[in-house]
């Protein structure tokens, strides 16, 4: 009987090599595929470029399991519909997602291209997540069972299409599982660090990556109260949420801030009214402004958010409805409401939470299954 052939995803970490090792002792014929996105990321000790050792690691994995390994150069889509659209929205003072851009705009349409031309049914992947049929014979997009390591959030934008012909074995485990599976069948990668920063890039200076494309201009920082409290060196650097003062660049004039959170800390007693942790609270892109916000101020909060660009994995919501949210890949779910008005979507959250960006993914669920999500707009 002929085996079905499958596409698999090979970074040279663990978990697609564990995924690969699934498959395969379920009887699939498996073909590896790695896909090389990006070269200028260097490995700061050899100076090499990164995605070569990652490819070596890929190929002894793929020895071992016997299987074939083919390398797929997909660097010019990505620069051109990831990368590219990521200093974009930088640059208007948007903080984006290009890890959920990879997903839709790269990873699983160019790898099921691929597949299809070597015959393959199924473009399988790493992702801790798992993929079910719902009594309609719609698939579903499901969290992983192991939530420390659920990844759905950045699969939220698949379509029934790429779900149909999508496979994630690790879904069911959880990452210590995997990493034991993977030193038992030998492979030396069981302990590999696990990828961190932009896909495909790796962790790099943010603000270093960003000065490639973007020149720093510098603007006004100022408090709640309008008045200016220091400078930065441009908008598309900083994202909301994140802490700002002398320890991170930026210079806080210290009498401005007595001021501004005197209000605050005037109920206090015995206490420093001095307020040292301040965050971006705002980014005005037009006039290259931010407005910061003592630790506790109201401007940090918000508890309404608007979905652009809504993508619903299987039925599109018409009315109101309790769901959760999570606006950060490891963040937690929120309880929440979905609320549809003269089609636009917003989600009230049940208590208010810092950190909310602009550009950045909200994804809501219904418990374990993903209803779809959106871009965060205010």
């Amino acid at each position: 009987m002929k085996k079905t052939k499958v596409l698999m995803a090979m970074s040279g970490g663990v978990d697609s090599s564990v995924a690969a090792l699934l498959m395969k002792n379920k009887g699939y014929e498996v073909v590896g595929a790695f896909m090389k996105n990006w070269s200028d990321t260097k490995d700061p000790l050899s100076g090499e470029c990164t995605w070569r050792e990652d490819r070596r690691v890929a190929l002894k994995i793929a020895a071992r399991l016997g299987i074939p390994l083919i390398t797929l150069d997909f660097e010019k889509e990505y620069r051109k519909q990831v990368v590219d659209e990521m200093f974009k929205k930088y640059r208007k003072g948007i903080t984006p997602n290009p890890d959920i851009d990879c997903n839709q705009k790269v990873k699983f349409p160019l790898l099921w291209k691929a597949a299809k031309k070597l015959g393959a049914d199924y473009v399988i992947t790493g992702h801790y997540s798992r993929i079910a049929k719902d009594k309609k014979g719609n698939y579903e997009l499901l969290r992983a069972k192991g939530e420390g390591k659920d990844q759905s959030y950045f699969l939220y934008r698949l379509s029934q299409k790429d779900l149909s012909h999508s496979l994630f074995p690790i879904g069911d485990f959880a990452k210590k599982e995997v990493r034991k599976i993977a030193e038992k069948a030998g492979f030396t990668n069981f302990n590999r660090k696990s990828t961190v920063g932009i896909c495909f890039i790796g962790k790099v200076n943010l603000k270093k990556f960003l000065q490639r494309k973007i020149k720093p201009k510098p603007g006004r920082i100022l408090d709640p109260e309008g008045k200016q409290i220091g400078e930065h060196d441009g908008i598309y650097y900083y994202t909301i949420g994140q802490r700002i003062g002398p320890r991170f660049g930026i210079d806080l004039n210290r009498l401005s801030q007595v001021r501004s959170t005197s209000s605050i800390n005037s109920q206090s007693k015995g206490k420093d009214k001095i307020m040292k942790k301040w965050y971006v609270a705002r980014k005005i892109p037009p006039t290259n402004t931010i407005i910061a916000a003592p630790e506790g101020h109201e401007l940090n909060f918000r508890k309404e958010i608007t979905i652009k660009e809504p993508h619903w994995i299987n039925e599109i919501p018409k009315k109101e409805m309790r769901v959760s949210s999570r606006i950060r890949q490891v963040g937690e779910l929120l309880p929440s409401i979905l609320k549809y008005s003269n089609g636009k979507y917003k989600v009230i959250l049940k208590k208010q939470i810092t950190g909310v960006s602009e550009g950045q993914a909200i994804v809501l669920y219904k418990g374990k299954k993903v209803l779809g999500g959106g871009v965060i707009s205010f």
